[in-house]
């Protein structure tokens, strides 16, 4: 049995700092949620290096740099969107700044993958690349900036599994609960399953959009399956049958479409 220790979501504050004309500002605060983001991005670029650098890659060092930023906007703009249009539209409106308080949390995976694929096709237009090409090259990125930000909800406090037994080997005591801990579930699924998957297969030419259905499987398959343990969003519960969860009903898209674009990949068979 693990009892949730309630850390500080603050990594390090700096200051507070004299500034003429307004005085004291500050402390600027560092929060362990913003690390993992950085995390990420680092990760998701160093990552991309290493592809580009391979002898048969038609990718510069300046164009992954291009890549990441264009991805950071999207997903932080997207997934912060996404969040605030489907479970606090209610805060957006009485709260209309809070849209830009990333640091307290509320970021949606599916409205960030609509963002991501906003920009990807916008620098493939940009760049005079096959949009297609471009995911395929980007989706094995992002899996450890996923599982970084799953270790920033658990410190976080936030998404948290259902009720389990106490005496369950996988307990985790909150508040005098214990509840399955969801996030270190997702932490597995989508960071250190998802990555390896897709690393690994991508290591080798594969057909056209294959890398891109994989990823939309794999996530979508394992999204799908933690929303049985983790609670249902508190704005919506369940929306149908006492168990259907709105990221159920999102993640079910991206496997349906993932399938398809892998089997026309191979049945095309042409490579990327």
């Amino acid at each position: 049995m693990f009892v949730y220790p309630h850390p500080d979501k603050i990594a390090f504050a700096i200051g507070p700092f004299d500034v003429p004309g307004l005085g004291s500002v500050g402390p600027l605060e560092v929060h362990w949620y913003g690390i993992t983001y950085l995390v990420g991005f680092v990760a998701g670029w160093w990552l991309a290096r290493r592809r580009a650098a391979q002898p048969s890659s038609t990718w510069t060092p300046d164009l992954v740099d291009d890549l990441i930023f264009m991805c950071a906007v999207g997903v932080i703009l997207g997934g912060r969107l996404g969040w605030m249009l489907v479970y606090g539209t209610e805060r957006l409106l009485a709260e209309p700044l809070s849209i830009f308080r990333i640091w307290e949390g509320g970021m949606s995976f599916h409205g960030g993958f609509v963002g991501v694929a906003i920009a990807l096709a916008v620098f493939a237009r940009r760049h005079g690349r096959a949009a297609v090409d471009v995911f395929d090259f980007t989706m094995p990125l992002p899996a450890i900036g996923f599982g970084a930000g799953r270790i920033g909800n658990f410190i976080n406090g936030e998404l948290w599994g259902k009720t389990t037994s106490a005496d369950a080997p996988w307990a985790v005591i909150v508040d005098g609960q214990a509840r399955h801990a969801s996030q270190l579930y997702e932490l597995f699924l989508e960071g250190v399953v998802l990555f390896f998957v897709l690393w690994l297969y991508s290591r080798k030419p594969r057909p056209v959009m294959a890398t891109s259905g994989l990823f939309l499987v794999v996530y979508g398959v394992g999204r799908f399956v933690i929303e049985f343990v983790r609670e249902p969003d508190q704005q919506m519960g369940y929306l149908a049958l006492g168990w259907v969860t709105m990221g159920q009903i999102l993640s079910t898209p991206m496997v349906i479409a993932g399938a398809v674009l892998l089997v026309l990949a191979h049945r095309r068979g042409t490579e990327a």
